[in-house]
């Protein structure tokens, strides 16, 4: 004997249904905008050094450039004086570096624990090899010497 399904509809089974997948529109906006503001900056900072190391003419204000000197004249300042620089320092400048870093040496008074390696993207060093003078720029950090100076201003004194 079989048995009659007494109800007018039929019967169906509903397969287990998976809850829709929400919007993920917001987190990857963010991600985007977080992205684009980090490149933004990444950019302008590595453009705007860029434009100063690309030029072949340094010191256009106020400065004379190394670049055809034959002389040194006493006095004179050598450099990019239209940047401020922060640091300053006076001694006699020597070829060579301090424990690798630098591409020239500052011997200042007060012996071998008051030297400077120096290097410059902006003044010809050499041309200053055995002089004394009066130097201005920017430290850098290094973990080889205790004072690595970027050198963009240079007075002769003697």
């Amino acid at each position: 004997m079989e048995i009659q399904n007494l109800s007018p509809a039929p019967l169906t089974v509903n397969p287990i249904m998976s809850p829709k997948p929400k919007s993920s529109s917001a987190p990857i906006f963010l991600i985007i905008i977080v992205l684009g503001i980090t490149t933004g900056f990444w950019f302008s900072r590595f453009s705007h050094q860029g434009a100063n190391k690309s030029s072949n003419s340094i010191f256009k204000q106020n400065g004379t450039s190394t670049e055809n000197v034959t002389t040194i004249e006493i006095g004179k300042i050598y450099g990019n004086q239209s940047k401020a620089f922060k640091d300053t320092a006076t001694g006699t400048i020597e070829k060579g570096s301090i424990n690798g870093e630098g591409t020239h040496i500052l011997n200042r008074d007060g012996g071998k624990a008051q030297r400077a390696a120096l290097n410059s993207s902006s003044v010809d060093l050499d041309l200053f090899i055995g002089k004394k003078v009066e130097i201005k720029g920017e430290t850098n950090a290094s973990t080889k010497v205790g004072w690595l100076l970027d050198v963009g201003v240079i007075k002769v004194l003697e």
